[in-house]
């Protein structure tokens, strides 16, 4: 009874500082990411709302990359806090023995390995596809905040525009340059322009609306013939159909794993033949959703190092942390080149159940070593 007690304890303190490790790690990135997300309403003029929920919806892949690392700070505290309060000598008196502990971790682990699957391979994909879904739904809220004073702006596909001074909504000696066909409809011969350029004195600017005043329209023609030019007092110019320049299109990591194991095994990706260039990126990616999980039982088992009675210097604390996080770093660059090597995608594949058979079995000649010499 007192062991089981015991056990739960630990269990609820583990997951608790797991959780709140892998919160704390995600929220503070996600706070460094949203800084460049303010993109979205100052370069793209998108709404603030959209602004928000697409910062949230990257969070789930923002706190996926910290799992394994909020895994190993939690297991290295935990052993070390307990080990200097000397709270696992009850459990050693009590008869338990240390490799038992080291299974309680490695199962612990098992359970953060699923969890860092059901996000990799379903939940992080679907929310990632979302936040790139609402991009291509919301279109930009204002083209004020877009505006900047003598500056060349091509947020917007195809479109140039500059103006020399803005207070409030107001702007004065405008510069704008379409070749996307959003400002053909002002020339009397859309068919056979090729760009158009507006010249204007003053503007104002309401949400997608823009208002100039006292210009001129320049429309270059395809047939290289004479410049088309219609000067004009007032013009409303509507930029509703305006595209931004913002990617739109799914990327891999925003794809869903159930997509990219047809596009490996049918030969098929979203109507569109997988190329080879495509397979080398699509391995990567499905690496990363399910053998990096793999390595997380090895955290566990290398880190169960420190329950080891020594004073060697390879078995301290500094250098067990050490492996653990070197591990982690190899992960994080092996699985970038398994797309492309061979050799190095048998080796990141295989290699979390060596490190596993070997440290298992490390821990269990150590254990057996210090009960010889008791």
């Amino acid at each position: 009874m007192l062991q089981n007690k015991i056990y739960q304890n630990f269990l609820v303190e583990i997951f608790k500082t797991f959780f709140v490790i892998l919160f704390g790690l995600s929220i503070i990135a996600l706070t460094v990411r949203a800084v460049n997300f303010l993109d979205l309403i100052v370069d793209s003029g998108y709404p603030v709302i959209t602004y928000f929920k697409y910062s949230f919806l990257n969070l789930f892949g923002i706190g996926l990359k910290f799992i394994p690392f909020s895994f190993l700070l939690t297991i290295t505290i935990f052993i070390l806090k307990h080990l200097q309060e000397s709270d696992l000598i009850i459990l050693w008196t009590s008869g338990v023995k240390k490799i038992q502990l080291v299974n309680f971790f490695f199962l612990i682990s098992i359970f953060v390995l699923f969890f860092y699957l059901i996000f990799s391979l379903f939940l992080t994909p679907l929310a990632l596809n979302k936040s790139r879904q609402l991009l291509s739904n919301d279109n930009f809220n204002s083209f004020l905040p877009t505006i900047k004073t003598n500056q060349f702006s091509d947020n917007f596909k195809g479109f140039t525009f500059v103006v020399d001074k803005k207070e409030n909504n107001k702007i004065q000696n405008i510069f704008l340059h379409d070749k996307s066909n959003n400002l053909k409809n002002l020339t009397s011969n859309a068919k056979n322009i090729d760009s158009t350029t507006i010249i204007a004195k003053s503007g104002i600017v309401e949400k997608r609306q823009l208002f100039l005043f006292n210009g001129q329209i320049i429309s270059a023609k395809k047939d290289n013939s004479k410049n088309e030019v219609i000067k004009f007092e007032k013009l409303s110019v509507n930029l509703s159909s305006f595209q931004t320049g913002t990617i739109k299109k799914p990327k891999l990591q925003e794809t869903s794993s159930i997509k990219l194991f047809q596009c490996q095994l049918f030969k098929t990706f979203k109507n569109e033949n997988c190329s080879e260039d495509l397979k080398k990126e699509i391995i990567p990616t499905l690496n990363r959703r399910i053998i990096t999980p793999m390595y997380i039982p090895v955290i566990s088992l290398i880190c169960s190092l420190l329950l080891i009675r020594t004073k060697k210097y390879y078995l301290n604390n500094a250098s067990i942390f050490g492996y653990s996080f070197v591990l982690l770093l190899f992960t994080e660059l092996a699985v970038r080149y398994t797309g492309i090597n061979q050799s190095i995608s048998l080796l990141f594949l295989i290699l979390p159940f060596i490190l596993t058979i070997f440290f298992y079995f490390f821990l269990i000649i150590k254990f057996k070593n210090e009960s010889k010499n008791l």
